[in-house]
């Protein structure tokens, strides 16, 4: 008996670049890519270096349990280059992923961008009321998190996001106070 195992792709077509999905397609698998239009698409992307860099120095945070997410408004630097019109933001919002060497090894750094991705795609469009670009970078825990509380925390950074950058007041909470009247403990820092 070999030691070495092989698969046999019985086809007509020739071998190409996502062979193994059609093979598994064909075999009747539950194997299945989501639809063209389910995916991340490319233009709610944030590409470029100088964009996340961007967005590092000249944005805000927003932390929450399993992910920290930076964000600034988005602006046309086509106006910038020119000179020509004032600054304005334009359309829709671009979401970018960061994660550092210090979370694992390149299995588990992309575990948690496909998982980052595919919660950001459920979440819905990212900041509809505003013109943002978002950078999500995850923690450590996001892989034990259950995908759930994932698409939840993305989705309510996204709500924290639009309603700071369009200057709505702060939602109030059960007990009827907002996060603006929120005072400290006296005595100081314990810590």
């Amino acid at each position: 008996m070999p030691l070495t195992s092989t698969v046999e792709i019985h086809s007509s077509r020739p071998l190409f670049d996502g062979a193994l999905f059609h093979a598994a397609r064909e075999a009747g698998s539950n194997f299945a890519m989501p639809p063209k239009k389910a995916r991340f698409p490319r233009t709610a992307r944030l590409l470029r270096h100088a964009d996340f860099e961007r967005v590092y120095k000249q944005g805000r945070r927003h932390f929450s349990a399993s992910m920290t997410v930076f964000y600034c408004t988005r602006i046309d630097t086509a106006k910038i280059a020119a000179q020509s019109a004032p600054v304005s933001p334009i359309s829709g919002s671009r979401v970018g992923f960061t994660v550092g060497r210090a979370l694992g090894g390149a299995v588990v750094r992309n575990r948690m961008k496909r998982r980052l991705r595919e919660a950001v795609r459920l979440a819905g469009p990212p900041c509809a009321g505003v013109a943002a670009d978002v950078v999500i970078n995850p923690k450590k825990s996001l892989l034990k998190a259950d995908f759930a509380d994932v698409v939840n925390e993305v989705r309510c950074g996204f709500a924290v996001i639009e309603q700071k950058l369009s200057g709505r007041t702060p939602a109030k909470t059960s007990a009827g106070n907002t996060a603006a009247d929120y005072k400290a403990p006296e005595g100081g820092n314990r810590f």
